[in-house]
């Protein structure tokens, strides 16, 4: 099965041809850099990471740019309510950005251009667009003519006539249209400029991108992404002034993701829940959020709460538990060449660990489907669970075997959705402690009551067991009998 992906114009999942063989130009739309992030940019960052990630796994030779926007109407109103130059408010939230996609666990793009750094590039392109009678100049302003671009509109899927009847933007005497937009902004008193052909001033918001991809990709780039809310008017804008200036396609592909809502509401300021990617990172680990993130598909909008972190988390727990477990069946040097299993329980789970990468990369392959795609991860961990209730700390051969196939899958494949990456027994202890933490508990206060809860089992004082494990279970801390002993876990 060959890579199909759902493209925004067409409205259909097409194959995936990149235009030169094996190598891909991506480009995925960055933030601008006025605030910190936020849960929605957490999304887009983590979906276009796992598309690239997912990429290279399948041998292509990607080169993927995601920009900064640090020259806005936003980062000029922050640095004037501080009282600082433009450049101090883009740099410090381009650091705390880059922490933030550190702390995700995201791998770094090839390029990461800032507008300003290409400002003579968007004043060449605007001077090709008024040569060839797309822009149009106005007291030192450059508007773009929608009219004139005669495709106007076939991303978002409206037509012209519409927009103008639908137009809800600003009034501008300027503008020869209402949906004119502008490429060159003159200056404003106390405002950062550059110097341009048209006077003094700064490049709108919609050129930037056209000139940082086309400087790193080409002409025509294989894939352009970014959320559902840039469709329209952004990369409409960007299609209309890249393809009028080259008279060739801009992008093969456009990929947008869904939104996030918080508990079932759009995220607003206003509203009281809008969470930035730090206050999270505080509370959860960052495979949690990107495990929730990626069982939905990207095209889906997603509800964040409480509970949906905490289902997800259970899930991660679950994960690195099975991997802990195998990881303790390596350590057994003992393998047991007599014993006997069942055969249609060891069959099944055999069938599961060897068809896992084929139906992975199925589901990959179909619109980055990784909803369907996480489902075969929770059916590898099933088997290698039967696997490890089958080897009760005995091992044949061909459990060994299997163990060491499904291990390396889990780590191998987890790669690209960002997963497993740390030591299992390091997750475990670090999950262990800061739960603890949050129950107000120590390890030495369980240890001890389970103490003193094994000596009055051995008393055969069933009622004070009871109660000692009932008392903990109030406080969150579940208590398991085996073999081996009572082990403890935080509910």
């Amino acid at each position: 099965m060959s890579l199909r992906i759902y493209n925004t114009p067409t409205g259909k999942k097409e194959d995936f041809l990149p235009l030169r063989g094996k190598q891909v130009g991506m480009y995925a739309c960055g933030v601008t850099v006025y605030d910190l992030c936020h849960i929605g940019h957490a999304r887009s960052a983590i979906v276009f990471d796992t598309i690239y990630r997912y990429l290279h796994y399948r041998g292509y030779d990607v080169t993927f740019v995601r920009n900064f926007t640090d020259i806005d109407d936003k980062i000029i109103k922050r640095a004037n309510e501080e009282g600082v130059d433009y450049r101090a408010i883009a740099e410090k939230y381009i650091e705390e950005f880059n922490i933030d996609m550190e702390g995700l666990g995201l791998e770094k793009p090839s390029f990461e251009p800032k507008a300003t750094d290409h400002i003579s590039g968007m004043i060449d392109l605007i001077s090709i667009l008024i040569e060839k009678g797309f822009a149009y100049r106005r007291d030192g302003d450059v508007f773009f003519s929608v009219e004139r671009f005669k495709e106007y509109g076939k991303l978002s899927g409206t037509n012209l006539e519409e927009m103008q009847a639908g137009a809800r933007v600003e009034i501008d005497e300027k503008k020869e249209n209402p949906l004119d937009f502008a490429l060159w902004k003159s200056s404003k008193p106390g405002e950062p400029f550059w110097k341009s052909p048209w006077g003094e001033g700064r490049p709108g918001w919609h050129i930037e991108c056209s000139v940082m991809s086309q400087k790193y990709l080409g002409e025509t780039l294989d894939i352009h992404g970014g959320g559902k809310d840039l469709i329209f008017p952004h990369h409409e804008n960007e299609i209309a002034q890249s393809e009028a200036a080259t008279g060739k396609p801009f992008a093969r592909y456009w990929i947008h993701n869904g939104f996030v809502n918080i508990n079932k509401e759009k995220m607003s300021k206003s509203l009281g829940n809008f969470l930035t990617i730090k206050e999270i990172l505080r509370q959860w680990h960052p495979e949690v959020l990107r495990l929730f993130f990626l069982s939905h598909h990207y095209r889906s909008p997603v509800d964040y709460s409480e509970d949906s972190l905490l289902d997800a988390k259970t899930g991660l727990d679950r994960f690195y538990t099975t991997l802990k477990a195998i990881q303790e069946e390596f350590k057994k040097l003992t393998i047991s060449s007599q014993k006997k299993v069942d055969s249609n329980a060891m069959d099944h789970s055999r069938k599961v660990i060897e068809t896992f990468q084929v139906r992975f990369e199925e589901a990959m392959d179909d619109d980055f489907n990784t909803a369907q795609a996480l489902g075969y991860f929770y059916d590898l961990q099933t088997a290698l669970n039967s696997l490890l209730d089958l080897s009760r700390g005995q091992p044949t051969d061909q459990i060994r075997s299997l163990f060491n196939q499904g291990y390396e899958q889990f780590r191998k494949i987890g790669w690209i959705f960002g997963l497993f990456r740390e030591e299992p027994e390091a997750y475990m202890d670090r999950q262990k402690k800061e739960g603890l933490k949050k129950l107000g508990l120590s390890e030495e206060e369980i240890l001890k009551l389970v103490e003193e809860r094994n000596v009055a089992r051995k008393n055969r004082n069933w009622k004070k067991a009871d109660d000692i494990r009932n008392d903990l279970l109030s406080k969150g801390i579940v208590l398991e009998d085996a073999p081996s002993g009572t082990l403890w876990k935080i509910k």
